[in-house]
């Protein structure tokens, strides 16, 4: 029996339509949960009577929240049943957003919102169970769907905080969150099959392989390779935009910036069409599609600034591109164990977080020292040099794993 067929027979049930559309939905609310504080930051800091750059460390404590929770949460839906552990970790998740609400100090602020970022991982976990409880025929389409849902949470997260922040204060917005939450956690123990985790080693022993594992899978490596390599260019380009649109001769509101990211509407869109495509003609084609179309639109962003309809199809092509490499990518990766994928998925994001991480503070930093153009150029060869890695890379199909392979 191959893996796919082990992780068919291990399904109490398939993956229907309503499910995968609730996987998709969840996975919107609880990456959107690390976000809605961000708009209302003066808000939280007059609030708390603190500076704004206090509040803004302890919101910094969120991505580093969100990286612990990808090492930590993310390999867990692998060893125990699915649906109880993400109800759990909404739970969880519900119970710090409160806990957010009624904070009065920006001290306690930041542990808060580290946890709620640690549990905001729960996307992740999510992806790791579509593609587990998919059928192999249509694992990538599946997974082009929730991280659809990831990508409409990361914009929504901060457009409906901003406005919800506006109608009813901070406080209340972030409780509107948490019910959220608690009503996700409560679907989640009814909405999945009652299966048993398909990992077949120890929780910790789980933790202990996840470095291991780049040594021992190749595809592993050359997809998270090329993912740090994309994802740094993103969060350049989103980072350095909004620093050269602050300034003349632009000088525009962080309100008018913010804007901006609506273009990034068309990259939700994107990740359902890359997913179908990568079942049907493979993931490699699809990468190179997606990088070749994100690195032509980085390389015009350089020059098209000025021009308000150019810059937003740009942004629009820039992430359509990036959001269906980035499916078909995770798709390689999730195809290595396919009955127990969540520690490969967790070492994967945690090699791409930290390409985003470098890519946002590069972003910021270059568009200072060298000009919004040259900055542009330069995630534009981020990008190319992505393309050129999946060009020569050797085609090969991911190495299931084998018992042997299991203990290590």
């Amino acid at each position: 029996m191959n893996a796919d067929s082990a992780a068919e027979s291990s399904l109490a049930a398939p993956l229907r339509g309503p499910v995968v559309w609730f996987l998709s939905l969840a996975a919107a609310l609880g990456t959107s949960a690390i976000y809605p504080l961000q708009p209302a930051i003066a808000d939280v800091a007059g609030s708390l009577d603190s500076p704004v750059t206090a509040v803004g460390v302890a919101l910094a404590c969120g991505p580093a929240g969100y990286l612990v929770g990808l090492a930590l949460f993310v390999p867990l839906v692998d060893r125990f049943s699915p649906g109880r552990v993400l109800a759990v970790q909404f739970a969880v998740l519900a119970a710090a957003l409160a806990l957010n609400a009624v904070v009065g100090s920006v001290w306690v602020l930041g542990p808060v919102i580290g946890v709620i970022g640690a549990c905001s991982a729960v996307g992740a976990g999510l992806s790791s169970v579509a593609a587990r409880f998919a059928p192999p025929r249509r694992r990538a389409a599946v997974l082009g769907v929730v991280t659809a849902g990831i990508s409409a949470g990361i914009l929504a997260g901060r457009i409906v905080g901003g406005w919800l922040a506006d109608e009813i204060g901070w406080r209340g917005m972030v409780l509107v969150f948490a019910a959220a939450c608690a009503l996700v956690a409560f679907c989640c123990l009814s909405v999945f099959p009652a299966v048993r985790g398909g990992g077949e080693r120890g929780y910790l022993a789980t933790l202990r392989s996840i470095p291991g594992l780049f040594a021992h899978y190749a595809t592993l490596r050359l997809a998270a390779a090329r993912g740090a390599l994309w994802f740094f260019a993103f969060c350049a380009v989103w980072a350095g935009i909004a620093v050269a649109l602050s300034q003349p001769p632009f000088s525009y509101s962080a309100e008018r910036i913010g804007l901006y990211a609506l273009a990034g509407l068309s990259g939700i869109f994107a990740t359902q069409i890359a997913g179908t495509w990568t079942d049907r003609v493979g993931a490699r084609r699809v990468i190179l599609a997606g990088l070749v179309v994100a690195g032509a639109a980085a390389a015009v962003l350089g020059f098209a600034l000025d021009n308000t309809a150019v810059t937003l199809a740009c942004l629009g092509l820039f992430d359509a591109g990036l959001f269906a490499a980035q499916v078909a990518n995770q798709s390689t990766v999730l195809s290595i164990d396919p009955a127990a994928p969540a520690r490969f998925n967790s070492a994967y994001m945690l090699v791409y977080f930290v390409g985003g991480s470098l890519g946002t503070a590069f972003g910021a930093a270059a568009v200072e020292w060298f000009g919004w153009p040259v900055t542009a150029l330069l995630t534009a060869a981020m990008v190319g040099a992505a393309a050129v890695i999946t060009g020569v890379a050797r085609q090969v199909a991911p190495t299931p794993v084998s018992p042997v392979s299991v203990s290590r």
